[in-house]
């Protein structure tokens, strides 16, 4: 990205929010604070009023750039997001976003709209083989509530017991993994932070109740102390190159981290909670894969052989 265009993306990226901090422009366009510091300092001196306040972030004082006209990539990568919303959120989710997508299509040039009219009958998202239900309001009304800083109680039931009881949570986020949408929470029943299964909860109500954000984790401190906190095994495999393409789809599965390619094959480094599990996997592939550490992962194998070779004699 040329810096013209850099800083046209930077003008309209502080359109988008009331604050925006230095270090979240440097992330997005993997520059330094230097020169991001630059890069505002430019645009001041051709005219954008840029407000700051030290330690929050820059904002504009009544600026408003002319629309924004999308190229075809921008458009085709909304029209794609569309479908995969369409298929993975409720009908709370997918109204608005639908609205939006014919707001944007509107200004578009014919070209362009063409284009997309094209392309929207060759692709296609499919459901997942067991969606989970849940009613259309609930991940509007959790919004709402992330965004009020207020406490909710839900009538919660747990996949393990099937017993159903009540909480009042303080929410602090939406993270969608597997094959469903997850409420991350403070539990006050429990006095520490759970993940609830939103198809799991029957009933939501807001309360009126505000909690201070600054006593609970962000999601993103959430996500990492959890990925801290687990007990994660370090398993390199070596596996051969003409099968080690057939991995690519389940591999992320069973904590896939990264591969090298070497000499006699391809070597592959997970991070698992559960070797067993990860063993079970490499059955499949036989004599083309290969333990190099840890050496239980190589009893773990050796004893999941014996057990098939004792079935089938």
């Amino acid at each position: 990205m040329n810096r013209i265009d850099r800083l046209t993306a930077i003008l309209i990226h502080l359109q988008s929010k009331r604050v925006v901090k230095a270090q979240e422009l440097a992330d997005r366009f993997e520059l330094s604070l230097r020169t991001i510091y630059r890069d505002i300092r430019a645009l001041e001196e051709a005219g954008v009023p840029i407000g700051a306040e030290a330690g929050i972030g820059y904002f504009l004082t009544g600026y408003q750039l002319p629309p924004v006209m999308f190229s075809n990539a921008e458009a085709s990568a909304l029209l794609v997001g569309g479908k995969i919303l369409a298929q993975m959120t409720d009908e709370s989710v997918r109204t608005p976003y639908e609205s939006a997508l014919f707001k944007i299509k509107a200004v578009l040039s014919r070209t362009e709209k063409d284009h997309l009219e094209e392309l929207a009958g060759q692709i296609e998202i499919i459901k997942p083989m067991h969606p989970r239900p849940y009613s259309d309001q609930l991940l509007y009304a959790i919004q709402g509530a992330l965004v009020r800083g207020h406490r909710l109680t839900i009538e919660y039931r747990a996949g393990y017991s099937d017993r159903q009881t009540q909480r009042t949570i303080e929410p602090i986020g939406l993270c969608h993994y597997g094959v469903g949408w997850h409420l991350i929470a403070y539990c006050r029943l429990r006095h520490d932070y759970r993940d609830f299964r939103v198809d799991r909860i029957q009933q939501l109500s807001e309360l009126n109740e505000s909690f201070s954000r600054q006593s609970r984790l962000s999601l993103h401190d959430y996500l990492n102390r959890l990925t801290q906190e687990q007990d994660l095994q370090e398993v390199v495999l070596v596996f051969s190159t003409d099968m080690a393409r057939f991995t690519q789809d389940q591999r992320y599965s069973f904590g896939f981290v990264s591969e090298e390619e070497i000499p006699d094959g391809v070597r592959m480094t997970f991070l698992t909670q559960c070797p067993k599990s990860l063993g079970r996997w490499l059955l499949m592939y036989g004599q083309s894969v290969r333990v190099e550490h840890p050496a239980s992962m190589k009893t773990i194998m050796q004893d999941y052989s014996q057990e098939l070779a004792e079935h089938y004699s």
